[in-house]
């Protein structure tokens, strides 16, 4: 199923795509700011592409839990150099952004992807830059800002209400003048989801239910809460977020035999083998010859 969708700039390969994170931040929840100074987050984002990741997303922004928002100057003074610089050394870079002034840079400087996690509710301009841009466009189930978003992770059905409310927000984005072909939808694992009230389980669960709606899905569980509180301890620690990179390569082999289109992933090159070996028991191994010639490295994009 990952493999019947084409969209404008990303690569096609036969089988759910992987994509690379680059936080640009100095507070991420996984990787504590490693990445903060320009420089480093480059060459992270090449190791990464070499490792296997289809497309590298950098985000300038914190979008854990409880964080607050940045400047438009500090955004793009932070993500600026990073993705001209990785575009042009032959990268498929994704910006993610809530802002469209920062998408519309990066998407000048060669950036292929917007992947906003407000799904156009952050900033009403968006839909007319995504749109005159022609890009590929990440919708994500949003229901508010991070300083507040787990006060409105209240339903009566996660999975409905979720579905409906992405099924409402890519109305409204076409309307707006979006083809839908540039569309790639996210059901938000995380955000406004309570780890204690299993919501982001029940999406997964019911990934299915979310292939109605025609469009590729991008899946985000990459070392989040909900993995860690999975795996608490025996006095009831939850499990921090750089323990959970095997139980998000567990994630990504299901994630992707279900018909991800795409997971977006801090440790790629095990979550390449994931992808792989889900392609592979799909096929029954139809694909085995393709698959050898899918050389992990920038020289697969």
């Amino acid at each position: 199923m990952a493999s019947t969708y084409k969209l404008p700039g990303l690569p096609e390969q036969g089988r759910c795509l992987v994509m690379g994170v680059v936080n640009v931040t100095p507070d991420s929840f996984s990787d504590g700011g490693a990445y903060f100074d320009p420089k480093r987050a480059i060459e992270h984002g090449l190791r990464l592409a070499e490792e296997g990741a289809d497309i590298v997303d950098v985000g300038g922004e914190s979008t854990r839990p409880g964080a607050q928002r940045i400047s438009r100057d500090e955004e793009l003074r932070r993500v600026g150099p990073v993705v001209r610089e990785l575009s042009r050394q032959g990268v498929a870079v994704s910006i993610d952004t809530m802002r469209a002034e920062v998408a519309e840079y990066a998407v000048e400087a060669g950036a292929r992807l917007v992947n906003d996690v407000s799904g156009g509710l952050a900033d009403p301009s968006m839909a007319r830059l995504v749109a005159k841009a022609g890009v590929a466009y990440v919708l994500m189930h949003w229901r508010g800002h991070s300083h507040d978003m787990q006060n409105r992770a209240m339903y009566d059905d996660v999975v409905r209400e979720v579905h409906n409310e992405l099924r409402q927000r890519m109305e409204a984005m076409v309307d707006e003048g979006v083809d839908p072909d540039q569309i790639i939808l996210d059901p938000g694992l995380g955000f406004a989801k309570r780890p204690d009230r299993s919501h982001n389980w029940a999406l997964l669960s019911a990934l299915d239910t979310f292939h109605d709606m025609g469009r590729p899905l991008l899946i985000a569980g990459s070392r989040k809460r909900f993995l860690g509180r999975l795996l608490t301890d025996a006095e009831g620690t939850a499990r921090p977020s750089t323990g959970c990179d095997a139980a998000t390569v567990a994630l990504t082999t299901l994630a992707a035999d279900r018909g991800a289109w795409c997971v977006r992933v801090h440790d790629v090159r095990p979550n390449a083998d994931a992808v792989r070996v889900a392609s592979a028991w799909r096929s029954g191994g139809a694909d085995l010859d393709e698959g050898r010639a899918d050389v992990i490295g920038r020289g697969g994009l």
